[in-house]
């Protein structure tokens, strides 16, 4: 049975107007990504970094009037840090406004209902207990187990306590992020102290171990798992009328809904895995989108993709530069973002 496309959005914006939002977000990623890739500690001109990226793709079309350094904190530090930064906005960003449709509830997200936290659970277990068993596979494997375990518990525990309306829901992810992040503290707790060090990157977010070789993994990933999204826009449309609605238009909600926590635990992992636990994106990003584009899933998830990657990417700009040359996690960033607009559209709701 067909399932009608607009019958929870706005009214349709022109198609003009929504494909000026789509190119002015690629170009401002674009923009984003290079800022991105010239501040920092050393600063490098734009006209540098992408002679240097020209260079890498089309090799001597370019005057080399750059250092070997400069080559090497642009090639192999700076953008495959601004990639993954896009990688996982974008990831955190989709996963945040699938879970919105499918638990009818404005506040969810992966970090709420403890999706983060089960991956970070993974990525401890691996780095301080098991080892990379299966080599560089190991920390997304475990990081996808353990994030697809709390969201598996989240459902467990909604049904035991017949926390039925969405923010019960809530309470009951939140719950389980306390009772997955004691875990992985026992974990960190009963660890080698002389490798417990590691895991604060995984604990407070950041992106600085970001390398080419792995960023097939986020990249893959979110392609597959994001493509399967879109695909399914219109079921998210009619979930987020109810469940009802959605079964009379031959959804099988209760599969579809296990299915979308199962991506989304993929996405978020693997995310987790690379970048540690960062928050709100999945809160934020869908909500500041909806304003743009409306509510129809078909736009609303590329967009939101996009938006995530951009935002994320600041996020990291102001991570690096606000106390250069340390770096802030970028957990505290969006930290602090997140947290006043989680205030905010709280305040929104009680009017």
């Amino acid at each position: 049975m067909t399932i009608p496309q607009q019958s929870t959005t706005a009214p349709t914006r022109k198609p003009a107007i929504l494909w000026a939002v789509g190119l002015a977000g690629i170009a401002v990623l674009l923009g984003s990504l290079s800022i991105a890739v010239s501040v920092g500690a050393v600063a490098i001109p734009l006209g540098t970094v992408w002679g240097i990226l020209i260079n890498k793709i089309a090799p001597h079309t370019v005057l080399m009037d750059w250092s070997d350094g400069r080559e090497s904190i642009v090639w192999n530090i700076r953008f495959p840090r601004a990639i993954l930064a896009s990688f996982v906005g974008a990831g955190l960003a989709m996963v945040g406004a699938s879970l919105q449709a499918v638990t009818r509830n404005p506040l969810a997200d992966p970090h709420l209902l403890g999706i983060s936290a089960g991956g970070a659970f993974g990525a401890i277990l691996a780095l301080l207990h098991t080892g990379l068993f299966i080599g560089l596979l190991t920390v997304p494997l475990l990081a996808f187990l353990g994030a697809l375990g709390a969201s598996l518990l989240v459902l467990a525990v909604s049904q035991f306590a017949s926390a039925t309306s969405a923010d019960r829901l809530i309470l009951a992810g939140v719950a389980v992020s306390f009772i997955v992040m004691s875990a992985a503290n026992v974990l960190i707790f009963l660890g080698d102290p002389r490798a417990t060090h590691t895991v604060v990157f995984w604990m407070l977010g950041g992106l600085g171990l970001a390398q080419w070789d792995q960023l097939i993994y986020p990249a893959t990933v979110l392609a597959g798992c994001g493509a399967y999204l879109w695909l399914k826009s219109g079921t998210l449309n009619a979930m987020t009328v109810g469940d009802e609605t959605a079964t009379t238009l031959g959804i099988p909600v209760a599969r579809f809904r296990l299915t979308v926590f199962f991506v989304g635990a993929l996405i978020t992992g693997v995310m987790v895995a690379f970048s540690g636990i960062i928050g709100f994106v999945g809160l934020m990003i869908p909500h500041i989108v909806r304003l743009m584009v409306g509510g129809d899933y078909r736009r609303l998830l590329p967009i939101s993709a996009l938006c995530g990657a951009v935002f994320l990417v600041w996020a990291d700009i102001i991570a690096r530069t606000i106390m250069a040359p340390d770096d802030m996690p970028i957990g505290i960033v969006t930290g602090l973002i997140g947290g006043l607009f989680f205030v905010w559209l709280l305040r929104q709701r009680i009017k």
